[in-house]
């Protein structure tokens, strides 16, 4: 379990805190202050310009399906960052040193060095397709009408979920998981849950968007939003 909670108590860090919704990050799931659920999807992507009418037009009905399945809120999030390429150029740099090869060397060399001068003129851009699924605890049947009220007039108090009342509402958003998901897969896309730490990364390098490069960590233990 992952909590995102500040290192000191500086007015500037507490100022910071309010703003960011994320309660704490738990077996998957992004808890709420409110004590709301998330889960995200990463999606990959498809050519639609290559397919043939006939594939556009499933794939339209297969979206269209989707969207009409969907008794809940979901959001689509598109993430545009610039291109970390400083891991393959590390790799070319490590091959480098280990080949004996004279000419296939310097090979290597010229291809890093001709990599290396096109990432920093060309602006190289990559993008990531998400789908945020939501579970409120208000939205559980189960719960009677003042139980509904009670999750929406004090969300403070749902914010705190303990071990059988949190298995029971991810065990629902995980529900919602496998629609969307055999919802998506349908229409030619690949789809995967973000597990704990994938979904730590992605929260880190959004609030903390440094010269729009994606931040690969490596401590994951080390890692506090403020």
């Amino acid at each position: 379990m992952e909590l995102l909670k500040p290192k000191n108590k500086s007015a500037g860090g507490s100022s910071t805190q309010k703003y960011v919704d994320v309660e704490e990050i738990r077996d998957g799931a992004i808890v709420l202050k409110n004590g709301a659920l998330r889960s995200i999807l990463l999606v990959s992507s498809i050519n639609f310009d290559l397919k043939s009418s006939q594939e556009q037009d499933a794939i339209i009905g297969q979206y269209q399906s989707f969207l009409n399945a969907l008794d809940f809120p979901a959001q689509i999030v598109i993430s545009s960052r610039r291109f970390n390429i400083t891991p393959y150029l590390e790799l070319l740099d490590d091959q480098e040193k280990h080949q004996e090869n004279e000419l296939l060397r310097f090979q290597i060399s010229e291809y890093r060095t001709f990599i290396k001068n096109m990432t920093e003129v060309a602006n190289i851009m990559s993008k990531f397709f998400y789908v945020v699924v939501p579970f409120a605890p208000s939205e559980d049947e189960k719960s009677g009408l003042l139980g509904k009220l009670s999750g929406i007039f004090q969300p403070k108090k749902m914010s705190s979920l303990h071990g059988e009342q949190f298995e029971t509402y991810r065990s629902q958003l995980l529900q919602r998981v496998d629609q969307v998901s055999a919802a998506l897969v349908g229409t030619g896309v690949k789809v995967t849950q973000l597990n704990t730490e994938e979904i730590i990364e992605l929260l880190y390098n959004s609030y903390n968007p440094s010269l729009f490069t994606t931040t690969v960590i490596k401590n994951i233990e080390s890692v506090e939003l403020s």
